[in-house]
C-alpha cells in the first residue's frame, strides 16, 4: 500500500479565470484596465445575459490559450502546501524548471524520523523488501551521525574555541553538522513538505507534463491534488484545461526504449564523463565567446561612451567592483534592474558538474541557471554510484564503513525489489541521496554572480560551494577581468562598504573568508 501525499490549497487569487480574460481586454480596452469582476457582467443581468456573458469568457479563454497568449494566464497565483512528498519527486519535477516558488523542510538542520518516507506502489513482497531497506538506511544515518560527531565538534571548536563554554550550542550545531552529512545514506524517498506557489499557466503545465520520467505516478497524485483544489476554487478552470500527455508520448520515454532497451547500460557514459571532468567537481566546458567584450561592448552601450574613453577591463571594473557598483553589495538582488546590472546578462557559461542528489536538489533552487538532469532510468544500473562526502572520508574506516554498507545495501535492496515485483520507478525511491548527479549547466553572468555570492559562503552546502569554487577559478584563469569578481557574499560587502562584512549574523562561519583569495579557500564542514 502506497502512501498518500497531502495536498492543501491555502492561499489563491479569487477568480483565475475572469483574471485572465479580463488582463487579456485589457490590452484592447480604450478605458483603462478591465475589473475582473466585470467580465461576467454585473448584477442586472438575468440568467440568459449570465450565461452568455460566461460563453464569450470561455470561448476568449480557449481561444487565448489556443492561441499562445499565456501570460494573460500568469497573473493567478496558486499557494500549495504539499506534504508527504518525496524528495525524488521535488527534484525530478517541482523543482526543475525556474517557474516556480518553494521553502522546504531542509534535512540539514532537522532530524529524519524512521518512518518519514514515501511508500511508492508495489506488491506485498517488494514492499516488505523496501521497508527492511528503509530500516537498514536510517539505522546507518542513526550511526553516521554518532561517528561524526567527534570530527565535526573538533571541527567547529577550531573555528569557534570559546564554544567549549557553551555546550548547548555546540551540541546543537556538532549533530547539525553531523546529521548534514549523514544524510547521504537516506533514501531519496524521504518526505519533504514544502510551501510551493507556482502561477495558473505553471498549474497547467504541471497537469499536462505530470506523466513523465523519473516519478511519473507520485507526480500524477500530487499535481492531480493541486488541480482538484484550484479546479475547487475556481471550477471554471476547466474551461481550458488539458488532460495529461501519456507517459508513452514524452520523448525522453521514446528515446530511452530507443537506445536503452530493457535496462540502462550506462557505465561508458559515467566513465566518459569523470574522465572529462578531470578530478573537479564542476568544469567550465564552454563559454559564449569574449565575454569581457561583451559585457564592455555593454557598459559602453549604456554609458554611451566608445572604445577610445573606456577600455574593455575598465568597463567590466565599472560593472562587476563592488566598490564602484554599490547596488552590488544590497541585501536584495537588484542587478536586474539596473541598467549596468543587465550587462552582465551577455556573458555566458556552460559546465558539466557532478553533485550528490541532495546537493543538486539544492544547486537547483537556483533557477535562473538552468540544467539539463539525467533521466535516471537511463544512467543508473546494479553497481552503486555515489558521492562520498568529504567529511566522512576524512572520518576514518569506522565511518566510511557504515557508509559504504548502507550504499551497497541500498543497490541491493533496489535489486530485490524489482525481482520481487516493484517497477523501475519504486525501486529508484531506494537510491541514496548520495547518488551522483551528471548533468551539464549554463548560466549568463548576472545569476552566476548571484549564485556565487550565495554559494561560496562558508555556510553554503559543501558540495555546491566546492562546485562554485571550482567554477569561479576555472573563469579567473580563462577571463581575469571577470573571475576576480566572483567572491563570496562577504568579501562583496567589504569590498562595497557594507558592514558587518558577514550577512549571516550568529550564523557567522568563525572564518574571516574575506581576507583570503579563493584558491586559499578550504574547509571540511
Amino acid at each position: 500500500m502506497g502512501s498518500e501525499p497531502v495536498v492543501r490549497l491555502v492561499a489563491a487569487f479569487p477568480a483565475p479565470l475572469d483574471t485572465a480574460v479580463a488582463a487579456a481586454r485589457t490590452c484592447m480596452s480604450p478605458s483603462g484596465a478591465v475589473d475582473p469582476g466585470s467580465v461576467l457582467g454585473g448584477p442586472d443581468l438575468d440568467e440568459d445575459g449570465r450565461r452568455k456573458a460566461r460563453e464569450r469568457r470561455d470561448s476568449l479563454a480557449r481561444s487565448l490559450y489556443a492561441a499562445g497568449h499565456h501570460t494573460t494566464f500568469q497573473h493567478a497565483h496558486f499557494l500549495f502546501v504539499l506534504e508527504r512528498v518525496s524528495r525524488q519527486f521535488v527534484w525530478s519535477f517541482l523543482h526543475a524548471h525556474p517557474f516556480a516558488n518553494s521553502e522546504q523542510v531542509s534535512q540539514r538542520y532537522v532530524r529524519v524520523s524512521a518512518d518519514d518516507v514515501f511508500v511508492p506502489e508495489m506488491p506485498p513482497p517488494a514492499e516488505r523488501v523496501f521497508a527492511a531497506t528503509v530500516a537498514a538506511q536510517h539505522e546507518a544515518y542513526r550511526r553516521l551521525v554518532e561517528l561524526l560527531c567527534p570530527i565535526a565538534e573538533a571541527e567547529l571548536l577550531r573555528r569557534f574555541p570559546t564554544w567549549r563554554r557553551h555546550p548547548k550550542r555546540l551540541a546543537r550545531q556538532t549533530d547539525r553538522k553531523a546529521q548534514e552529512v549523514a544524510r547521504a545514506v537516506l533514501p531519496v524517498a524521504t518526505h519533504t513538505a514544502l510551501f510551493h506557489t507556482v502561477s495558473c499557466l505553471t498549474l497547467f503545465r504541471y497537469w499536462r507534463a505530470c506523466q513523465q520520467l523519473d516519478v511519473p505516478a507520485e507526480t500524477r497524485r500530487v499535481v492531480g491534488g493541486m488541480v482538484g483544489a484550484a479546479l475547487e476554487h475556481d471550477p471554471d478552470l476547466a474551461a481550458v484545461l488539458e488532460e495529461p500527455l501519456p507517459l508513452e508520448s514524452t520523448p525522453e520515454f521514446a528515446l530511452l526504449s530507443e537506445f536503452h532497451g530493457a535496462a540502462a547500460q550506462p557505465a561508458a557514459f559515467r566513465g566518459e564523463f569523470d574522465r572529462d571532468l578531470g578530478g573537479l567537481t564542476s568544469r567550465l566546458v564552454g563559454t559564449g565567446g569574449d565575454n569581457v567584450g561583451k559585457v564592455a561592448g555593454a557598459v559602453r552601450a549604456v554609458l554611451g561612451l566608445a572604445r577610445a574613453r573606456l577600455s574593455d577591463e575598465e568597463a567590466v571594473r565599472l560593472v562587476l567592483d563592488p566598490s564602484v557598483n554599490r547596488l552590488l553589495g544590497e541585501d536584495l538582488n537588484l542587478s536586474t534592474l539596473s541598467k549596468l546590472g543587465r550587462c552582465l546578462h551577455h556573458a555566458h557559461y556552460t559546465f558539466a558538474k557532478k553533485l550528490s542528489h541532495a546537493a543538486d536538489s539544492q544547486d537547483q533552487r537556483h533557477r535562473m541557471t538552468p540544467a539539463a538532469r539525467p533521466l535516471l532510468a537511463a544512467v543508473v544500473d546494479d553497481q552503486p554510484d555515489v558521492v562520498v562526502p568529504r567529511l566522512i572520508a576524512h572520518a576514518g574506516e569506522g565511518a566510511l564503513e557504515v557508509f559504504e554498507e548502507a550504499i551497497g545495501r541500498a543497490w541491493e535492496g533496489a535489486a530485490e525489489a524489482r525481482r520481487a515485483g516493484a517497477s523501475v520507478e519504486a525501486a529508484a525511491y531506494l537510491l541514496p541521496n548520495a547518488l551522483a548527479v551528471r548533468f551539464v549547466e549554463s548560466s549568463d553572468l548576472l545569476n552566476l554572480h548571484h549564485k556565487h555570492k550565495m554559494r561560496l559562503c562558508y555556510n553554503a552546502q559543501e558540495e555546491i560551494w566546492q562546485a562554485c569554487l571550482d567554477e569561479a577559478l576555472q573563469i579567473r584563469a580563462a577571463e581575469p577581468a571577470i573571475g576576480r569578481w566572483l567572491l563570496p557574499p562577504c568579501s562583496v560587502r567589504q569590498l562595497a562598504g557594507r558592514k558587518p562584512f558577514c550577512p549571516e549574523g550568529e550564523r557567522f562561519c568563525g572564518i574571516t573568508v574575506w581576507r583570503l583569495q579563493p584558491h586559499e579557500y578550504e574547509r571540511l564542514i
